[in-house]
């Protein structure tokens, strides 16, 4: 079945910052997450240059706490450390709600103004040899699937994982009870998904909200996958370059700590 990859106007790609970052207190008691210092870039920036060389021009941003730092460090036609020409959107939970709606509330927020396909990334991983390829993408839309996620090795802090990988690349919801019995793996943050992944009808049991989530449900998007990993419809695979959840201030002074002009509480003019 061939499938629409773009719509005009409609961003590639989501990247989620909206989040309060509390376990990277006090540094985020000014400064938004994905906005802290990682090996000479703002976090953030890692994904918009790299999202950037995959063909990724068109980018929307969630942003709730401090979200306003993010607009006006970027605004709406950066350029890509590369020197390519970006149009960034953002969609301000904070503005109209007063808060972040979590992983699944913010994504079905962006719905109306995402591609029929598009990458989700989170703004506060560190993963500087992903690529976010026209390939995998391409491969993504001919699939049936409705998502298809990276898992990575699981790290110290999540050392039972997340999901499991079977041989043929589907991503497997194993119960939390039976994760010391089977190989899993943690979830990178990085996908790609269809639009139709939300209005799935398994999905939908979990938790239906329809596009554009006008009431501001707040809903985290674990449930909804696991529901369509039961239901055959997610696909993965394996990436094991660097990848860091970037979550407290010990992970980010390790990440710096090789990097001599490192900045880890200030946010770099525009």
């Amino acid at each position: 079945m061939k499938r629409m990859l773009d719509t005009p106007d409609r961003a590639q790609a989501l990247i989620l910052a909206a989040g309060r970052g509390e376990r990277m207190r006090p540094l985020t008691d000014t400064t938004p997450k994905p906005l802290l210092w990682v090996q000479g870039r703002p976090l953030l920036q890692w994904h918009v240059d790299a999202l950037a060389t995959g063909g990724c021009t068109k980018l929307l941003v969630n942003t709730a706490w401090l979200g306003e730092q993010i607009p006006a460090h970027f605004g709406a036609t950066p350029h890509a450390s590369d020197g390519q020409v970006l149009h960034i959107a953002y969609s301000e939970e904070g503005r109209d709600f007063g808060e972040a709606l979590e992983t699944a509330g913010g994504i079905v927020r962006a719905l109306p103004r995402l591609a029929d396909v598009f990458w989700v990334v989170a703004g506060d991983v560190y993963t500087p040899g992903f690529r976010f390829s026209a390939e995998a993408k391409q491969q993504f839309a001919q699939s049936d699937k409705l998502a298809h996620l990276w898992l990575v090795p699981n790290p110290r802090h999540n050392p039972r994982g997340d999901f499991g990988l079977s041989p043929d690349g589907l991503a497997l919801n194993i119960p939390a009870a039976l994760r010391d019995k089977h190989s899993t793996w943690t979830y990178s943050t990085i996908g790609l998904y269809r639009r139709e992944f939300f209005t799935a009808r398994f999905v939908q049991s979990v938790c239906a909200i329809p596009a554009g989530n006008p009431a501001g449900v707040k809903a985290p998007l674990a449930p909804m996958l696991r529901a369509a990993m039961d239901n055959a419809a997610v696909s993965a695979e394996l990436y094991t370059g660097p990848w860091t959840d970037v979550g407290t201030p010990d992970r980010l002074r390790e990440l710096n700590a090789t990097h001599p002009q490192a900045r880890t509480t200030e946010t770099p003019s525009p």
